[in-house]
């Protein structure tokens, strides 16, 4: 089943394993989907569109074969996405996010992104305005809305991100998601959800909680996942 496209009845959660213990990935991986984790988020970055690096195609097979069922949701921080669709499609996963800054082309490569059987997201930084997503609304399934500057864990949510979450839910309808990924946490995550997000990638709030289904619940907004 696909979380990223269709009716929901409540909003999704995916936990971003830069947050994770790597010496212990796999049962990580495990225990937040069976805590209630709607979809697994793995940040890509190269060191010159964001200013760190993080991890490669690699680790996203590593994570299909830790939860062979996990739907895995990839956000490409590269200034080259073009070039790694295909090594992520093989790698197992499911959604490929890339940043509209980097990419001349964004109709043609979320077709491509889509012909290979994956749902295609878009993402914009702080800066760039929603309206620069224009010519992408009709192909997109997935509208990556980045409430911190893209490169690192821990900053603070800027606020200043909820008036594009509108503006892009009322523009791309019900059916698609919104995601909201930086400085999610459960205070925050009410905001993000009012404002009309229905998919939350959140790091430490989780894979830091002492009681992750708790935590899983609290960001949600309800109990338990909506699409499973």
């Amino acid at each position: 089943m696909c979380p990223f496209r269709g009716p929901l009845n409540a909003p999704l959660v995916g936990p971003s394993i830069l947050s994770a213990d790597f010496t212990r990935l796999g049962a990580e991986v495990r225990d937040v989907v069976r805590e209630g984790a709607d979809y697994i988020h793995v940040d890509i970055m190269d060191g010159h569109f964001v200013p760190n690096l993080s991890m490669g195609p690699a680790m996203c097979a590593a994570v299909r074969r830790a939860a062979p069922r996990a739907w895995i949701d990839v956000h490409l921080m590269i200034g080259n996405p073009a070039d790694f669709i295909d090594p992520f499609v093989h790698a197992g996963a499911n959604n490929i996010t890339f940043h509209l800054e980097v990419e001349r082309k964004p109709v043609a490569l979320l077709r491509r992104i889509k012909e290979a059987g994956l749902t295609a997201g878009i993402a914009i930084k702080p800066k760039t305005p929603w309206s620069a997503l224009a010519a992408v609304f009709p192909e997109a399934d997935l509208f990556l809305v980045m409430s911190v500057e893209p490169g690192f864990g821990g900053q603070a949510f800027m606020r200043s991100s909820l008036p594009k979450v509108r503006a892009i839910r009322k523009r791309c309808g019900p059916l698609r998601r919104v995601e909201m990924d930086g400085g999610i946490s459960p205070d925050t995550a009410a905001a993000c959800r009012d404002a009309g997000c229905d998919a939350l990638v959140a790091g430490a709030h989780v894979f830091g909680a002492p009681n992750r289904r708790a935590a899983i619940d609290a960001i949600r907004g309800v109990r338990g996942s909506r699409w499973r």
